[in-house]
């Protein structure tokens, strides 16, 4: 995946977080760091974004960002529940005011009864209301389901912002 495809999304993310004085934090299991690797190739983004946490696994998902094993158990780690949880993980777990979470499947393994591959959950968290989510049905192989929940994400935190 060539980072600079999102260059100008991002740069009018960067933009529009600096114009309201916050932070980003990303929270990150299908897409294994892409989003903030995509926003930390624009320099500058240091003004902008605090951090991401890369929680592929379901104990990573516990032990760095909050969620509890018990909701995953539950739900499943691609759930609207597990994504909030980790958006609101990636607030309590930063000075970030804004927080962006995706959880899926890539593909080409890993697709279970009523979650195919293509299947993300997004989530979007603020400090001042609580996250939502949205379910994602992607087409295409794995870099396509990674690279279309990058610019997916960029979208998203874009219209909330505007």
């Amino acid at each position: 995946m060539v980072l600079t495809v999102f260059e100008p999304a991002v740069r009018s993310l960067g933009d529009a977080l600096r114009a309201r004085g916050t932070m980003l934090a990303t929270a990150e299991s299908c897409t294994g760091g892409l989003i903030a690797a995509a926003c930390t190739a624009v320099a500058g983004s240091s003004d902008w974004f605090e951090r991401g946490f890369v929680t592929y696994s379901n104990a990573a998902k516990t032990e760095l960002l909050g969620v509890d094993a018990a909701l995953i158990q539950t739900h499943g780690a691609v759930s609207a529940e597990v994504a909030c949880a980790m958006a609101e993980g990636a607030l309590a777990h930063s000075k970030a005011g804004l927080a962006v979470a995706v959880t899926g499947i890539a593909g080409p393994g890993g697709a279970v009864p009523g979650k195919p591959v293509g299947t993300v959950w997004f989530a979007l968290a603020r400090r001042d209301k609580a996250a939502t989510a949205e379910l994602l049905q992607l087409g295409g192989d794995r870099t396509a389901v990674r690279e279309q929940t990058v610019a997916h994400a960029l979208s998203r935190l874009l219209e909330a912002l505007s």
